[in-house]
């Protein structure tokens, strides 16, 4: 689990603290620091991912964490953090949002962070640049940042509390200013001139929109933090930068939305007395929608079985009880459907997303056809949500996560984009799981939108016959995903663009007959493919290779075989896996997760395939 987002709740702590006028809660502070210690590295630094290097954002926030709290610079730890800080390059390296926490703090001098106009929430849905046109999850960050930045906040955590020991020796003031790039004429020093005349407007006594942009940024912020949500975007990032919003704002503490602001919140709290953890995000629609696929995948219909169905009708219940009808932020870029899918979370009504939804209906059909559980009922609902997907198709021929042609890439350049995440393109990944979907649900081949995601898919196959997997760990994620869907889809596996995926898919495998990759791929894609082995990566393997059989050919190939066993050998006395690397993707580069099911579900749905595929030989 990354560190970074205790230490990020440390800072709020001190932050919410200081403006209150009392001390800071020590029990929630002291679990917070007793896991961001745990997670040191040896060579003093802090990682984001299982097995990784030190990061420079998340090394800086943990040893600010630790120093609000009291600890030392001269501290043996604090100087070993603070050796790695300077060696990954100090303070100017960090990214805007990770330096925004310090200016919170007095720790970063805002004039140097690039300016978020509170004013572009006026903006019309025709103009080239409006909120809409960057992704939901960006946007869900940036609202209540808008608000802090205007308002700057500060406050101060005592005379003399200085971070400048993590400052390379020799920064001056002017090198912590964006610099022009070259060329002279790019979108980079287009937006950086935009930044630098924004910082002049601020200091002007007139702005005639900036009430105006605020109070819209307020009801757009508070309105999805209300009853639909468990929290705006129900995501960390989002959830806390609205608390320090209405702080900002003059919310009371005791005011209503403050506190179901709070109480969302620490919902991300595991208080594991072992290692306290703060959660991204809570996922109980992804997993139980895996989970029931996985269950149903591998009931043979065994009399020791029959008690699994009334399980898979339970959890279909369940998730059709989720299912949101609310038209929600992604109608502005796609208004024709009526509203029908699932977000991630318990509730999360403005921002339900296209994988959940390909998901959850995927269980349904699995659970209908082979456990038996009485989906019948939910025809309806299905229907209505397979139109609500198709209607998400994009430009290009594929998917994208919550909404449709955000795909602006002049957008990267803005100079608060820095969190790799600007923008919701279409996917391998979702397009392959869509492929998949309509598959199972007997869905034309000939059908134009199919042909059009089959296109896509060969125009962004990588050279060496590989896919980039956007929301998993990573080449083997989109190819195996990919080949998933190719092969629901009826499509010849012995053409040589799938052929060739497959090829890719077999080099990977490691000696020991499992499969494994780090995210270190999507920085140095020379490491594709390349890891230790892990349960849910040798799963998506499997499957991938299963779902490229040729006719006639032996679901029990050497590649296959060896991964199977690989996965029996492995699996626990419970019947579980341990897993301990992380394989889930929140914006490549910057920020991963780590689902604990995978090592569980994933292998059963390999497994059960697999079971599946030599029982018809």
């Amino acid at each position: 689990m990354d560190s970074s987002l205790c230490s990020d709740f440390v800072a709020y702590l001190q932050w919410d603290a200081l403006g209150a006028g009392r001390d800071v809660d020590a029990g929630l502070q002291g679990k917070c620091l007793r896991h961001i210690r745990r997670r040191q590295l040896p060579d003093g630094g802090w990682n984001i991912f299982e097995g990784g290097a030190s990061e420079i954002n998340a090394t800086i926030k943990a040893y600010f964490a630790l120093k609000l709290s009291g600890h030392s610079p001269h501290e043996p730890f604090m100087a070993e953090a603070r050796a790695a800080v300077l060696r990954l390059g100090g303070i100017p390296r960090m990214n805007t949002y990770s330096k925004l926490y310090l200016a919170l703090l007095g720790q970063f001098p805002w004039e140097h962070l690039p300016t978020i106009p509170p004013e572009m929430i006026l903006f019309p849905r025709w103009f080239f640049f409006n909120i809409h046109e960057i992704s939901s999850w960006s946007r869900a960050m940036l609202i209540p940042l808008a608000i802090i930045a205007h308002f700057r906040p500060v406050r101060q955590p005592g005379a003399g509390f200085a971070l400048h020991e993590l400052y390379p020796a020799g920064t001056e003031h002017s090198d912590l200013r964006p610099r022009w790039r070259r060329p002279r004429l790019s979108w980079p020093n287009f937006f950086l001139a935009c930044d630098r005349a924004l910082k002049l407007l601020r200091h002007l006594p007139w702005k005639p929109f900036r009430k105006l942009a605020l109070r819209r940024c307020e009801a757009w912020m508070t309105a999805r933090m209300g009853g639909g949500s468990d929290g705006l975007a129900a995501i960390f990032p989002a959830m806390l930068n609205a608390m320090i919003a209405l702080k900002a704002l003059g919310y009371a503490a005791s005011h209503p939305l403050t506190a179901k602001a709070r109480r969302d919140f620490e919902g991300l709290f595991v208080d594991d007395p072992r290692d306290f953890r703060i959660q991204p995000c809570l996922s109980p629609v992804w997993d139980t929608a895996i989970t029931t696929l996985a269950l149903a995948e591998s009931n043979d219909g065994s009399p020791e079985d029959a008690a699994l169905d009334g399980a898979l009708a339970r959890a279909t219940a369940w998730l059709a009880g989720r299912e949101v009808r609310q038209r929600g932020d992604w109608t502005v870029k796609n208004p024709a459907p009526a509203a029908s899918g699932w977000a991630f979370e318990y509730r999360n009504d403005f921002f339900p997303d296209t994988d959940d939804t390909m998901m959850v209906l995927m269980a349904f059909a699995a659970s209908e056809r082979i456990a038996g559980a009485d989906c019948g009922r939910w025809s309806e609902a299905r229907t209505r949500a397979l139109r609500w997907l198709l209607s998400f198709q994009c430009r290009d021929g594929g998917w994208a996560a919550f909404d449709k042609d955000v795909t602006q890439r002049w957008l990267q350049d803005v100079p608060f984009a820095d969190h790799n995440a600007i923008l919701d393109p279409s996917c391998a990944d979702l397009t392959g799981r869509m492929l998949e979907l309509l598959g199972r649900m007997g869905h034309p081949r000939d059908d134009f939108r199919v042909r059009r995601a089959v296109a896509f898919l060969k125009r962004t196959q990588e050279q060496d016959g590989s896919w980039y997997g956007r929301w998993g760990v990573n080449y083997i994620y989109g190819t195996w995903q990919v080949l998933r869907g190719l092969g629901a889809m009826g499509e010849d596996p012995r053409q040589a663009w799938i052929s060739r995926a497959r090829d890719w898919l077999e080099s990977c495998q490691n000696e020991d007959g499992g499969w494994g990759e780090t995210p270190a791929s999507y920085e140095h894609p020379k490491l594709k493919g390349c890891g230790p082995s892990n349960p849910s990566q040798t799963a998506w393997a499997i499957m991938g290779l299963l779902a490229s059989l040729a006719p006639g050919e032996h679901p029990a190939r050497k590649p296959i075989r060896r991964g199977i066993e690989w996965l029996l050998e492995k699996q626990e006395p419970d019947g579980s896996w341990t897993e301990n690397a992380t394989t889930g993707t929140g914006f490549p580069g910057v920020f991963y997760l780590k689902y604990d099911m995978y090592r569980a579900h994933w292998p059963l749905l390999a497994l059960g395939q697999f079971a599946r595929a030599t029982s018809l030989r």
